[in-house]
């Protein structure tokens, strides 16, 4: 027992001494249960919803209160018509869309049936459906609290944009582009660089007459083109399999595509500029891309309902605004006139992890 307790004791210390190994050891489950408890939530919180108010009265000036107060909504201030409504959803300003008919107070007095129109954004039909059943309790909650009579006689009509069979391919299809592409390009790049470092065969290769940003371009090439491959066989699938044909333009969404692409492949060489192993690589891409890009790109979880320091997180995950992209062109069938702030974000993130990446390249191999 004395050998077996001082080796133990060897071990702890030599656990306490490594700060990485520590650190993984106890900061990442503790990090894992705040980002995963406050992140994974499909509860409503401040749901952007834009109000539509034909009446203008005391009435509806109170139902527009109980939704704000309600605490499930964020009602976007000003006076809209009709005319708003499509541009609210096309520039993703609103989530939810509440029309009020001129009659409300009058048809409330006469305790008449009154329908109010309830517009949603479907193609994330799960959280379309659950914006959709809050507004609906608030709705019918304040109108008992008004009438003092059994049955409610406000129900809303539904009604679903983009997606109103609500199929879940809207939302999954570009979430899948999103995640096989910065998997692939990320971890095949990294792998592919860091595996000639790990041989001692990089630096014999940039000593020929090849120059350096030469070489890793043409390690680079191969994982374009069959990233590209990628997108067309998926959107193959989509349209012909799951009934998911591409809204807008086929040549907006593969050039947008092959930005993100371009994106993925500087970060996953800015990767290999840190590891020195193809395990540590691999495990940095893993690690440091799939979690993000499945938590923070909005295609599990509305990153609405997250707190604000992990939606600021969120914009800097090249997925994030990839995934804008796709659903925007994809399914919405919008143009470059309503991504823009998208793709020249991602040609940024672009441009960063170049330059990064090459001046961190060569101070290592200086």
């Amino acid at each position: 027992m004395k050998q077996f307790t001082a080796f133990v004791v060897k071990e702890f210390r030599h656990m306490l001494r490594d700060r990485k190994t520590l650190m993984i050891l106890i900061g990442m489950p503790i990090a894992q249960i705040l980002i995963f408890g406050f992140a994974l939530s499909n509860e409503v919180k401040d749901a952007r919803i834009l109000v539509v108010d034909h009446a203008r009265d005391a009435t509806s000036a109170q139902l527009v209160q109980r939704i704000s107060q309600s605490g499930f909504f964020s009602v976007i201030p000003g006076v809209h018509d009709e005319h708003d409504v499509e541009n609210a959803f096309r520039r993703s300003e609103a989530n939810l869309v509440l029309v009020i008919p001129a009659d409300l107070n009058k048809r409330m007095v006469r305790q008449e049936h009154t329908t109010l129109q309830v517009i949603a954004d479907a193609s994330d039909p799960n959280h379309a459906t659950t914006l959709v059943a809050y507004l609906s309790a608030v709705i019918g909650n304040q109108a008992r609290s008004t009438l003092v009579h059994q049955r409610p006689p406000i129900t809303t009509q539904v009604r679903m944009l983009y997606n109103p069979q609500l199929k879940g391919a809207p939302n999954f299809v570009p979430g899948v582009m999103a995640l096989v592409l910065m998997l692939v390009c990320v971890m095949m790049t990294s792998i592919a660089i860091v595996r000639e470092k790990e041989l001692g065969t990089l630096e014999v290769l940039l000593t020929s007459p090849v120059k350096p940003l030469v070489l890793i371009a043409s390690k680079v090439v191969p994982y374009l083109v069959l990233s590209v491959c990628n997108i067309g066989s998926i959107v193959l699938l989509s349209t012909f399999v799951l009934g998911l044909p591409v809204q807008g333009s086929h040549v907006l969404l593969f050039a947008l595509s092959t930005l993100f692409i371009l994106t993925s492949l500087a970060l996953g060489i800015l990767v290999s500029t840190i590891a020195k192993t193809q395990a540590v690589a691999m495990l940095m891409s893993l690690m440091g891309m799939l979690l993000p890009t499945l938590l923070f790109s909005g295609f599990m979880f509305p990153i609405e309902n997250m707190p604000w320091p992990l939606q600021v997180l969120s914009n800097a995950i090249p997925a994030n605004w990839y995934y804008r992209i796709v659903k925007a062109v994809m399914v919405k069938g919008l143009g470059i006139e309503s991504i823009w702030k998208e793709t020249l974000i991602l040609g940024g993130m672009t441009l960063f992890f170049v330059v990064v990446s090459i001046r961190r390249f060569k101070v290592r191999l200086s």
